[in-house]
């Protein structure tokens, strides 16, 4: 893929990606599949037919990495360079996999710079994700924390208020962790609880100076598009009282309620609704990072969903207020419980 293309002067975005992404093989029946960036270059493709730009990612520098992990990771997984490794018991590398990680780490801080120059929307297609990658160990499918680089490396350029929502369904204990004592970036997750990888609790609010800016929403399994809409509303006011001067999206699709590897029942218009509440909240550029989703039919579907609302093309439409539901309500009684004494919006 050409390094960029443009068609249309009046597209307000980018995506960023490469069709190196399916270099990383995982072993035959694992979710993380190669299939996953082929649904990637699909995307792409239809974005480019519509007169949209791409840009192909450029590789993480050690620098970069070693903001969020430690030396010793760094060069733990340079090792794995040419070589097939079980990292943990879901994690694998291929010989290609360490530079295909660089890439993704890569393209998420390069996300992140062209949201921030060029007051674009920016979308990273990427695998593998990243978002359980901690500062020493590699799970969950990942190698390199992702979002937590890019997050990384807007503080290191000045950025002192940097927002990073998690709407995987799984809760990112690597990009928790990494910030955990950290009030330069917000986390805020919805993810399955309890489910993997264990973490998420709504009482896990940071340490030290980032307490408070940690800020988990744990749903219960059948969570629906009404649930996560008034969950998301109220992270909205949260949102809104930070005040980002950056917000990065882990964009994880698997809540979706065709996806194999949970249980929740959001569908794609949900996702739409999701996407467009982050839009319609913030001021300040946005930049998405893909992490889980492993329906293809619906990651794809997501993912389309997801562009036409940083295109501003539906940013608002279908997030239309709730009622509320039983386990909306209960996800944000533990999160008041919790963080009402940070948040005088929740």
């Amino acid at each position: 893929m050409p390094a960029a293309l443009s068609a249309r002067a009046d597209d307000r975005m980018l995506l960023i990606t490469t069709p190196r992404f399916d270099e990383h093989t995982t072993p035959p029946g694992h979710p993380e599949r190669p299939d996953r960036a082929h649904v990637f270059d699909a995307v792409a493709a239809r974005w480019l037919e519509r007169g949209g730009r791409t840009a192909a990612p450029r590789p993480a520098t050690e620098a970069e990495l070693r903001r969020v992990h430690l030396p010793a990771y760094v060069r733990a997984v340079a090792a794995t360079a040419g070589r097939a490794v079980a990292l943990d018991p879901d994690t694998f590398t291929s010989p290609e996999s360490y530079e295909i990680a660089l890439l993704a780490a890569g393209a998420a801080v390069q996300a992140a710079e062209h949201a921030l120059d060029h007051r674009e929307p920016t979308l990273a297609l990427v695998r593998p994700p990243g978002h359980h990658a901690e500062p020493d160990r590699a799970m969950g499918f990942c190698l390199f924390n992702n979002v937590a680089v890019a997050a990384a490396a807007a503080v290191a350029r000045g950025l002192t208020r940097v927002a990073i929502v998690d709407i995987d369904v799984h809760h990112g204990n690597g990009t928790q962790a990494m910030f955990y004592e950290d009030r330069r970036v917000l986390y805020v997750s919805t993810h399955q609880f309890p489910f993997y990888p264990g973490t998420g609790a709504a009482d896990e609010i940071g340490r030290g100076d980032g307490e408070g800016f940690t800020f988990n929403v744990p749903l219960e399994v059948g969570a629906t598009d009404a649930d996560f809409i008034t969950v998301y509303a109220a992270i909205g006011n949260v949102l809104r009282e930070f005040a980002p001067e950056l917000l990065l999206i882990s964009a994880g699709f698997d809540a979706h309620a065709d996806d194999p590897l949970a249980s929740m029942r959001v569908t794609t218009m949900g996702y739409a609704a999701i996407a467009g509440l982050l839009v319609g909240t913030v001021t300040c550029p946005i930049a998405a990072v893909t992490e889980g989703g492993y329906d293809l039919r619906a990651l794809a579907a997501c993912l389309e969903a997801t562009i036409a609302a940083l295109d501003g093309r539906t940013a608002g439409s279908h997030a239309t207020a709730s009622n509320g539901t039983p386990r909306a309500d209960r996800a944000l009684a533990a999160v008041r419980a919790a963080q009402a004494r940070f948040w005088r919006t929740i």
